[in-house]
């Protein structure tokens, strides 16, 4: 085939009455007789998705089942060379191929998608990602999503494919802060509470479901987050009282979060008063994306 230029396909499988009807019709019932279903509160507009833990051909099926049934765009990353292969090719970008040409580098994925957005304003348009890479054992996370999502301006939307409790979709939208580092440590931690196909292959590593919290507690940690570094009991108790926190926040609340590991001391204020200062740990952050799925990330490095 001779070389021509090929963009993202506005019109995949995820478009018409094909999808809408036919297909929605039967990943309902597959859902159902699988005991699945999609994840609540999947967030508006466009975003750079990653499709984490992957570690069978299953969860693919279930990501395409939960986006046909909340009406989702769903786009992936691909060789362009495969999208040249007469009537493969065709079928790639139908199904919502991003043709990518790797001697390009990233600059050209980017553009890719941000002329697609800007056609497409206002619609739920998801560009898939998989950190791990393969579905066989990794040691790290490939973070070219991190570099796309931050030169094209959208956020990173956390999505999963959870084998334990049989929900398949988008559970945060996570803004990125300035810290590189700070936001995959972050969004990792928030993974390992997710259990995939084979467990023993996804990385990180599954550590068990997040720990039992009560509002109140899962208030504290919120409101926690909203500040830099570290915080005072009492500043903490009069951001949590913004945020409709009802009862009273004891020390005795901050050492039961310190036990369950969402939290820790940091030191103290130095002051005359010499007040001890909080910070979450990352395990905190983590079980917070997916306690708060609509929680807007402050760029602080909270």
């Amino acid at each position: 085939m001779a070389e021509k230029n090929i963009q993202i396909r506005d019109k995949t499988i995820f478009d018409g009455i094909f999808a809408k009807y036919f297909l929605k019709f039967l990943f309902k019932i597959f859902f159902k007789v699988k005991g699945w279903k999609p994840a609540d509160g999947a967030p508006m507009g466009a975003g750079i998705t990653i499709a984490a833990p992957h570690t069978s051909n299953w969860d693919f099926i279930f990501a395409l089942g939960a986006a046909i049934l909340l009406d989702i765009k769903m786009y992936f990353s691909i060789k362009r060379s495969w999208c040249l292969i007469p009537v493969m090719g065709r079928f790639m970008l139908w199904l919502g191929a991003i043709p990518i040409d790797r001697s390009s580098g990233p600059t050209g994925q980017v553009d890719q998608i941000r002329a697609f957005v800007e056609r497409h304003k206002n619609q739920r348009i998801f560009f898939l990602f998989t950190p791990e890479g393969t579905r066989g054992p990794v040691d790290k996370w490939k973070t070219g999503f991190y570099h796309v999502a931050k030169d094209s301006g959208l956020p990173i939307f956390l999505a999963k494919v959870d084998y334990l409790n049989k929900v398949s979709g988008v559970f945060h939208s996570y803004q990125l802060t300035d810290d590189k580092n700070e936001d995959v440590q972050a969004i990792q931690e928030s993974y390992k509470r997710i259990y995939g196909k084979f467990p023993a292959n996804q990385y990180p590593a599954y550590v068990g479901p997040i720990p039992d919290l009560s509002d109140a507690e899962a208030v504290v940690m919120r409101a926690l987050y909203s500040f830099k570094g570290v915080a005072t009991k009492m500043d903490i108790a009069a951001k949590a009282k913004l945020a409709g926190m009802s009862t009273k926040m004891s020390t005795k609340m901050l050492d039961f979060l310190i036990e369950k590991g969402v939290l820790e001391q940091a030191g103290s204020t130095g002051s005359q008063e010499n007040e001890p200062t909080y910070r979450l740990t990352f395990k905190g952050k983590g079980c917070l994306l997916h306690l708060f799925p609509t929680l807007a990330i402050e760029k602080t490095h909270a």
